[in-house]
């Protein structure tokens, strides 16, 4: 089951990495400055980079916790900014918005799975030594599961 992690990383990774192109556009630009992002001849361009870097990052599991507080990052002001579906007052807008802003919020929910267990056996940072073995991630799982535990009981 090592290939589950890597294809997870895959699929991930494949929606920031197919959508960096547009982000050095003029109309993407123009896009987001009509949806009220400040400095978006800047932001614009260096929210391709960071879902670039990124998505790269987790695809070959190099730093895929760094990359992915990347997309942390780049997810938050995206999600909130350009997906506004409280603002909409077209119904057709609307569902398209809101659509969009709960698809980011889970791919945020995975990227998060990321910066906290990492990419997983199959990836550069598993062969360099700085990825957790399963074993040592389930090890990890089990004493944060107590630790809660713990702290749920009432106290006397």
């Amino acid at each position: 089951m090592k290939i589950t992690a890597l294809i997870g990383r895959i699929l991930f990774s494949l929606m920031f990495l197919q959508a960096v192109g547009f982000h050095f556009t003029d109309a993407a630009v123009g896009y987001a400055a009509s949806a009220g992002v400040p400095f978006a001849n800047v932001l614009v361009p260096v929210s391709g980079i960071m879902a670039l870097v990124g998505g790269l990052s987790i695809l070959l599991g190099y730093k895929a916790k760094v990359g992915a507080w990347l997309i942390v990052f780049f997810l938050l002001p995206v999600t909130f900014f350009m997906h506004a579906f409280w603002q909409e007052t077209d119904p057709a807008q609307y569902q398209q918005q809101y659509t969009m802003f709960f698809k980011n919020m889970a791919m945020l929910g995975g990227a998060f799975l990321i910066t906290y267990f990492g990419a997983g056996p199959l990836s550069l940072d598993y062969r360099k030594g700085k990825e957790y073995t399963s074993d040592k991630i389930i090890k990890r799982i089990e004493r944060k599961q107590r630790e809660h535990e713990h702290a749920m009981l009432p106290l006397s």
